[in-house]
């Protein structure tokens, strides 16, 4: 089984579009474990909701708000997790009908899976923040359009998908397109690792450092673009104040390997 990890953070419209799309998957042999940082009573009130639909099975887990602490609350939804592959992703993304499928094909032993996004706007994320429900088919009318309005950035990763190949193997560790919101790996080998480095706190680059410690494991990183682009909603940018910090500590893990 799969257990997609979805960390979330007071924004309960936009996670209640992504549960809504994770309702609508192909493949349905997975659970949904929603790693919380501290929300209020809304978003647990869209949670209880999406559950009376739905007969996916979710565990919430919830922690005070103390400030970004996703590592942490991570952590707790790795230990949680009963699948034995995890799907990282967050709660301001929605997803594919076929995304679960799509990780579930890329999966591999010794590997670890870093997915793509496709980028919505600011119009048309509050478009889609008014629908009743998500629907897949109705945001992929006129998605040629879409592209050439700027409403999205991507057009051929939705429209075309590539499966599974040595070609998507990285032959080294790389910075680039490392995104925390679309990630996969085997727990066992989360585990190894004791998960994200909870003394990371802030936003910005626990992924890359959760990726980097990986691979410098001996996991091999695999590129699942074009193949489980999930669609980011716009939002204004988190504080980023911890950032350079955060890419520093990674920065020295780097070069500690390297000599």
């Amino acid at each position: 089984m799969i257990s997609i990890l979805l960390a979330t953070y007071n924004w309960p419209q936009a996670l209640k579009l992504c549960l809504e799309s994770l309702g609508t998957q192909t493949d349905r042999d997975f659970e949904i474990i929603i790693a919380d940082d501290g929300s209020t009573e809304t978003t647990k009130h869209a949670i209880e909701q999406f559950k009376t639909s739905c007969s996916i099975a979710i565990q919430h887990l919830w922690q005070e708000d103390q400030g970004f602490r996703k590592t942490t609350i991570l952590n707790q939804a790795i230990a949680a997790a009963r699948g034995e592959y995890l799907i990282f992703l967050d709660g301001d993304c929605i997803v594919q009908p076929d995304f679960v499928a799509r990780h579930r094909n890329l999966a591999q032993q010794g590997h670890l899976v870093t997915g793509s996004r496709v980028l919505l706007n600011e119009k048309l994320t509050k478009e889609l923040l008014t629908w009743p429900h998500w629907d897949f088919q109705r945001f992929s009318a006129g998605l040629l359009a879409k592209r050439i309005r700027g409403e999205i950035n991507k057009y051929l990763p939705l429209k075309m998908k590539l499966g599974s190949g040595r070609w998507r193997d990285y032959k080294k560790f790389v910075w680039r397109r490392i995104k925390g919101c679309n990630m996969a790996c085997w727990k066992v080998d989360a585990q190894a690792i004791s998960g994200f480095d909870e003394t990371m706190t802030g936003w910005g680059h626990e992924d890359a450092d959760f990726i980097f410690r990986l691979q410098r494991n001996h996991i091999i990183r695999k590129s699942g673009a074009w193949a489980t682009e999930v669609l980011h909603l716009f939002h204004q940018i988190h504080d980023q104040s911890n950032a350079a910090e955060n890419a520093r500590r990674v920065r020295e893990k780097i070069l500690a390997k390297a000599m």
